[in-house]
C-alpha cells in the first residue's frame, strides 16, 4: 500500500481538498424566516429602513429639553411645567416647549422638541402641573436615536452567514418573513465491508453492526447537509462501483466508510479513481485516530473515504466532513467551535510528526474545570460516549503533562 508512505498533515490535506473543489453557484430556496435557524444565507441583507424607525426612550421618565435641567441638584431642583402623559404605540402629538416636560414610558416615541429623558427616580411631581428635577442630564441621555442601530441601506447580514437566533430576530424586526438560503447539499453515505451488517440485524460471529452510517448521517445533518443512505455494499468492486456511481450521480458529495481490512481501503480507492478527475488527492493522513483517510475530488464533486473504525471516523468527520459541507453551502470561513479551558488531570503521550485528537471527560473541582484523558483504541465507540470533548495535540508537540492548561473542543 504505497500511498500510506505519503501521509499528509491533516490541515495541509484539508487545504488541498477544499482548494481543489471548484467555486460554484450555490443552489438556493426561499423558506419562512422562522424556519431558517442554522441555514446559510445566500444574499446580503440590506436594511429596508432605519432601526429604530423613531427616536425613543430607554427608561420610564420625563421627556424634556436637556438645557432645562442644567444646574439642577437635590438642594436646588429645576422646576419644569408638567404637561401630559405620552401614549404608547402612537405619535405623541405634542411638542415639548422650553420649560415643559411630559411623562414617557420605556420604548415610547420622543416628542418633538425633547432631546433627553429624566429618569423617574431623579424627578418628582409636586403638583398637577409642576415637576422637580434633581440632577442635570445631557442631550440624548436615555434616548435611542432614530437609525442609531441600523441606517437605511446598511448591510446587516452577510451572504454565507449561518443564521442564528439573533439574525432571525433581526430579520423579523424588518418584517422579513421569508429569506433565501442555500439548499442543503445531498451527501451520499455508503458503508462497505463483508463484515458489516445493518444495526437492526444480529451479527454472526466475525461480523459487526454498522455504526458509521448513523453517526455520519447525524454529522452531515448537524453541519447543514441532507444525508442520503445507500446501505451496505460488500467488498466486490463491480457492485461497489455500481452503487457508488448511482450515489455520485444523485448527490452533491459521497462519503464512504470502508471495512477494517487493507483490501477494503484499497477497493474504495480504486472505485473513487473511476468516478472522475482529478480523483484521489490524499490517501493517508498524519493523524491519530484516522490515518487511513481518502480525500478526492471527482469532476467537481467531493468524495471522502473514512476509516471503518467508529472513533476514527468521527474524528475525521470533525476535521474534513463538516468543512466539506460548509464549502458546499457557501458558508463563510468564520468557524467558531464551542470550547472550554481545563487543566489536564493526567499525562497524554504523543508521537512527534503526527496530530493526535484525544478524548477527555470533564469534571469540575471546586469551580475549576479539569480534563481526564481517556486512553483508547480507535475501534471502541464507547470511548467517545464517555468523552465530553477532544484535545488536539499538534504534530510538533510530544505529549502533554498533567496540570497543563488545555483547550477542549466540546463534542
Amino acid at each position: 500500500m504505497p500511498e500510506f508512505l505519503k501521509l499528509k498533515p491533516p490541515f495541509e490535506a484539508l487545504s488541498i481538498f477544499l482548494d481543489t473543489l471548484p467555486q460554484r453557484e450555490v443552489p438556493s430556496e426561499v423558506i419562512p424566516t422562522v424556519s431558517a435557524l442554522n441555514r446559510v444565507l445566500v444574499k446580503d441583507v440590506l436594511a429596508p429602513h432605519p432601526l429604530p424607525e423613531f427616536s425613543r426612550s430607554t427608561v420610564d421618565g420625563y421627556a424634556v429639553r436637556a438645557s432645562d435641567t442644567y444646574g439642577a441638584s437635590e438642594s436646588l431642583p429645576a422646576f419644569i411645567r408638567y404637561v401630559a402623559e405620552l401614549p404608547m404605540g402612537k405619535d405623541p402629538g405634542i411638542t415639548i416647549e422650553p420649560g415643559t416636560a411630559a411623562l414617557i414610558h420605556t420604548g415610547g416615541m420622543i416628542p418633538n422638541g425633547a432631546d433627553a429623558v429624566v429618569m423617574l427616580e431623579h424627578a418628582q411631581l409636586v403638583s398637577e402641573d409642576s415637576l422637580e428635577v434633581y440632577r442635570p442630564i445631557g442631550v440624548n441621555e436615555n434616548v435611542i436615536q432614530k437609525g442609531e442601530d441600523v441606517k437605511t441601506g446598511e448591510k446587516v447580514i452577510f451572504s454565507g452567514t449561518r443564521l442564528r437566533i439573533p439574525e432571525i430576530g433581526g430579520l423579523m424586526s424588518f418584517g422579513i418573513t421569508e429569506i433565501s438560503v442555500a439548499q442543503k447539499p445531498r451527501v451520499a453515505i455508503l458503508s462497505s465491508g463483508d463484515e458489516i451488517v445493518a444495526p437492526q440485524l444480529k451479527p454472526a460471529y466475525g461480523q459487526v453492526r454498522d455504526i458509521n452510517s448513523t453517526t455520519m448521517s447525524l454529522i452531515v445533518k448537524e453541519a447543514g447537509g441532507e444525508p442520503i443512505l445507500y446501505g451496505i455494499v460488500p467488498d466486490d468492486e463491480a457492485k461497489l462501483l455500481e452503487v457508488t456511481r448511482k450515489a455520485f450521480t444523485e448527490c452533491d458529495a459521497v462519503l464512504f466508510t470502508a471495512g477494517s481490512s487493507a483490501s477494503s481501503r484499497d477497493l474504495t480507492s480504486q472505485v473513487i479513481s473511476k468516478l472522475g478527475s482529478p480523483g484521489v488527492l490524499v490517501h493517508g493522513v498524519q493523524v491519530r485516530p484516522g490515518k487511513p483517510t481518502i480525500l478526492a475530488v471527482c469532476d467537481g464533486k467531493p468524495v471522502i473515504g473514512l476509516p471503518g473504525n467508529p472513533v476514527s471516523a468521527l474524528v475525521i468527520a470533525e476535521i474534513f466532513v463538516k468543512q466539506m459541507v460548509k464549502k458546499l453551502l457557501g458558508e463563510s470561513n468564520k468557524n467558531i467551535s464551542p470550547t472550554i479551558k481545563a487543566y489536564l488531570s493526567g499525562n497524554i503521550p504523543s508521537q512527534a510528526g503526527r496530530d493526535d485528537w484525544v478524548p477527555v471527560s470533564l469534571f469540575n473541582e471546586m469551580g475549576v474545570w479539569k480534563a481526564e484523558p481517556i486512553y483508547f483504541k480507535s475501534n471502541l465507540i464507547f470511548n467517545l460516549v464517555k468523552a465530553d470533548g477532544l484535545v488536539h495535540i499538534p504534530s510538533e508537540v510530544t505529549g502533554l503533562s498533567a496540570g497543563t492548561m488545555i483547550e477542549v473542543e466540546l463534542l
